[in-house]
């Protein structure tokens, strides 16, 4: 009888002195930060120059995406001619022009805030070059795997130049491009053959953003120019991790729909790209992505033969420079 009259007054004592908010803002509402890696200059290509983000050593793989560079090339650099089997590259152009071309006809230019979705597919050869006439070209490509079914898909392009790339800004200072998914309630129109979001953050000083992220997906923040605070409770203090230009955040898995971006001193820049992991295996080969060494053996014979989806790579040559 003592104890449960003790514990009634406490529990009235802690209804006085705690309000709700308190309770909700003492546990993290946010993600947090499990890794922070420095993306360093490396040589690629020919001539050209990319930090590598997820794909280098420390982050091989960040199931579903495969590969992350921020590539700044001069005219003397490029990727010429080169295949892919079983996987998408995104291209996000930030300056400058590239222009691009495959042995199935297709051929364009992107440029500044433009963006190309491919599906290799089956297969594409294809050559990625900056426009002569510009003095470099600064952008992002991303690889994200493919699911078993879809491997040996069709390729397919989507492209969208800047303007038709949809905004949400959920307030002065804060602009975010959706190039795939949602946020805060702009929706991206292109085709995911895995769910993805890839999304461009620009953000002031001294603001908040909050993004909501599906509870299943794995996801990271690449970090462009300037410094966020990511992470923490509502009243952004505890937990809160600092984010630096060129270094990839890669988010906690801990089942949280929100994360939680700040700005204070500076403005900053940065992409979130999430995904949805396909728990498959994973087996590379250069730019060849299957799910098992069978596979791959096969894809290499296909190529060096020319046939199943590589039928026309021995005899095609880009006219691009």
């Amino acid at each position: 009888m003592h104890f449960r009259t003790t514990t009634t007054f406490a529990l009235s004592v802690a209804l006085l002195i705690f309000s709700p908010l308190d309770f909700v803002t003492s546990a993290s509402t946010s993600r947090s930060i499990t890794r922070a890696v420095l993306s360093e200059e490396q040589d690629e290509g020919v001539g050209a120059r990319v930090r590598r983000s997820i794909g280098r050593p420390e982050l091989r793989n960040h199931d579903p995406f495969l590969m992350l560079d921020e590539f700044n090339i001069d005219n003397n650099g490029g990727f010429p001619d080169h295949p892919h089997r079983g996987f998408e590259t995104v291209t996000y152009m930030l300056e400058g022009q590239f222009q691009h071309e495959d042995f199935a006809g297709h051929k364009g230019v992107i440029g500044p805030g433009d963006l190309q979705w491919m599906t290799a597919g089956r297969g594409i050869v294809h050559s990625e070059m900056p426009v002569k006439s510009n003095t470099r070209a600064h952008g992002l490509q991303l690889w994200i795997n493919l699911p078993k079914e879809h491997k040996m898909c069709e390729p397919q392009y989507q492209e969208l130049l800047d303007q038709e790339i949809p905004r949400a800004q959920p307030e002065e200072g804060i602009v975010v491009k959706v190039m795939a998914g949602k946020s805060y309630g702009v929706e991206s129109k292109v085709y995911t053959r895995t769910p993805t979001m890839f999304l461009d953050f620009k953000m002031a000083p001294h603001k908040v953003a909050e993004q909501t992220i599906p509870a299943d997906y794995t996801g990271f923040i690449y970090m462009l120019s300037g410094t966020t605070f990511i992470g923490g409770n509502n009243d952004g203090e505890n937990g809160v991790f600092e984010g630096k230009a060129h270094h990839t955040l890669t988010f906690s898995e801990d089942g949280k729909d929100t994360v939680r971006i700040e700005t204070r001193e500076e403005p900053a820049h940065f992409v979130f790209i999430a995904g949805q992991p396909l728990h498959e295996p994973i087996v590379q080969h250069g730019p060849f992505v299957m799910n098992t060494n069978e596979e791959i053996y096969e894809t290499v014979f296909d190529f060096r033969n020319a046939v199943n989806g590589f039928e026309r790579a021995d005899q095609w040559r880009s006219s691009i420079e």
